[in-house]
Parts: structure tokens; C-alpha cells; sequence
């Protein structure tokens, strides 16, 4: 019984180092490793131009976006209305989104970030917005994209479950 004690706790040491150290690699990685969020960006053009219209988002299920303090990236959804891009957060009234997602409220602190899309770097500022015209459209978009259809509910924005940041231009 006392071997098989030990090989047990060998075996999760040996998972929680190898654990430990993934999460501690993906910090210096080229972007985020599927929800693990990761190091800073090193690939991609630096977009320039003017402001663009996002719409050849509209079917992108994913983007990565990467914030300047703390530099950290990570993969989001994306949501695009009348050529304006939004990235949305949902699970922000429960203890494990609080717990697990701290980037809406280090944006709401220093909304710096740059957008990687098609190989493109974009430089934003994620703005959240809770209330205004607009808010109708993106929820009927995110129910089009990532629901089955119907759009999602008001109260989703107006309880503060679901956070929309638009990335508007950097300053």
C-alpha cells in the first residue's frame, strides 16, 4: 500500500511540475495557447492605414488580442456591427469568472491592446459599453454567430454577466 502511496504522489507531482511549467511557458509565447493566455505578441504586420472597417471579421469566430499592462494575450470571440468590431466576456457575476477572466477588469483599468487578425497587428483601446442603441445589434449578432440564432438576452448586459468592449481606435 506504501508504494502505491508513493507512485500516486509521484505521479502528481510529476503532472503539477509539468503543469507549472506549460503555464509558465506560454508566458513568453507568440500569443495564447487555446485558454491559456500568453506572451506578448512577436508575429504580425503592424496594420497601417486608416480606421478599418471590420466587417471581414464578421465570420471570424476567433481573435487574439493581446493588452499592453500586463502584457498578456489570449483568444476571444468577436462580434462585428456597422463596420465597429466588439469583443464580448461573458460569466462576469459568477465566482469563476471572476475568478478566471481578470482581463475585462484590467482593460476597464488600462484599455490598451493590440488586435491580431489576419496576420495583422491593430492597435486599440478596448471601451466598455453597457447601454445604447447599439447594444441590441451586437447581442443579435453574437446570438447569430455563437448562439442558435436568437439574440442574446438584454438582461445578459444589463445583470453585468455579459461585458462588450468595442476596440475603438488607440488615442
Amino acid at each position: 500500500m506504501k508504494i502505491l502511496l508513493k507512485g500516486l504522489l509521484g505521479l502528481v507531482l510529476v503532472v503539477a511540475v509539468a503543469i507549472t511549467g506549460m503555464l509558465i511557458a506560454v508566458r513568453f509565447a507568440d500569443g495564447p495557447w487555446a485558454i491559456i493566455a500568453g506572451g506578448a505578441f512577436t508575429t504580425g504586420d503592424k496594420y497601417e492605414g486608416g480606421e478599418p472597417d471590420w466587417t471581414f471579421l464578421r465570420d471570424t469566430m476567433e481573435v487574439e488580442f493581446q493588452s499592453l499592462d500586463p502584457e498578456r494575450s489570449r483568444i476571444t470571440w468577436i462580434a462585428v456591427h456597422d463596420g465597429r468590431a466588439f469583443i464580448p466576456c461573458g460569466y462576469m457575476t459568477t465566482t469563476w469568472g471572476r475568478i478566471w477572466k481578470q482581463w475585462p477588469i484590467e482593460a476597464e483599468r488600462d484599455g490598451r491592446v493590440i488586435l491580431r487578425a489576419g496576420g495583422k497587428l491593430y492597435d486599440r483601446t478596448l471601451v466598455r459599453i453597457s447601454e445604447g442603441e447599439e447594444i441590441g445589434p451586437i447581442l443579435a449578432e453574437l446570438g447569430r454567430k455563437y448562439g442558435d440564432g436568437s439574440p442574446f438576452p438584454l438582461e445578459a448586459v444589463t445583470s453585468g454577466y455579459l461585458w462588450i468592449f468595442e476596440l475603438a481606435p488607440r488615442a
